[in-house]
């Protein structure tokens, strides 16, 4: 019977122990918008994209969201990714600069339109609130911030 009392008397410390566990990571919330942005240097200096007329874009939390168009039979098998330089600009607020490399092998004459998402919380720079990021082709720098 002694036995029993302990068992039960440990059990409950435990369940205690573990029910006052640290919720720290309960606060961190992670965003799940599109496919997230490539950071890789190299990649950036060489990749080549066929040709794209971005119709708008913007900044919601930290979802980049385009909408481009392009001439092809669908648009069903068009890529589409985010490449970062890697590198950082050091000015206030920081700079970034990236490229997209959209993929299009389709060989009609029609012009579809399609909208993308992507998830810029890997450009985020320690000790910011903010960062300016000059896209190849975008007429104006976008300010994404956090």
């Amino acid at each position: 019977m002694k036995l029993v009392k302990t068992l039960f008397v440990c059990m409950c410390c435990s369940l205690l122990l573990m029910n006052t566990q640290c919720d720290e990571d309960d606060d961190f919330q992670v965003s799940s918008c599109g496919q997230p942005v490539i950071i890789d240097n190299a990649f950036f200096e060489t990749a080549e994209s066929s040709d794209y007329v971005l119709v708008d874009s913007s900044i919601t939390n930290d979802c980049l969201t385009v909408e481009i168009s392009a001439s092809g039979c669908d648009g069903e098998s068009w890529s589409m990714v985010l490449v970062d330089s890697g590198n950082v600009a050091e000015s206030s607020p920081e700079q970034r600069y990236l490229k997209f490399v959209f993929t299009n092998n389709e060989a009609c004459l029609a012009v579809f339109s399609q909208v993308r998402e992507f998830n810029l919380s890997t450009l985020r720079v320690d000790g910011s609130t903010e960062v300016v990021l000059n896209i190849e082709g975008f007429p104006e720098p976008l300010l994404y911030s956090y």
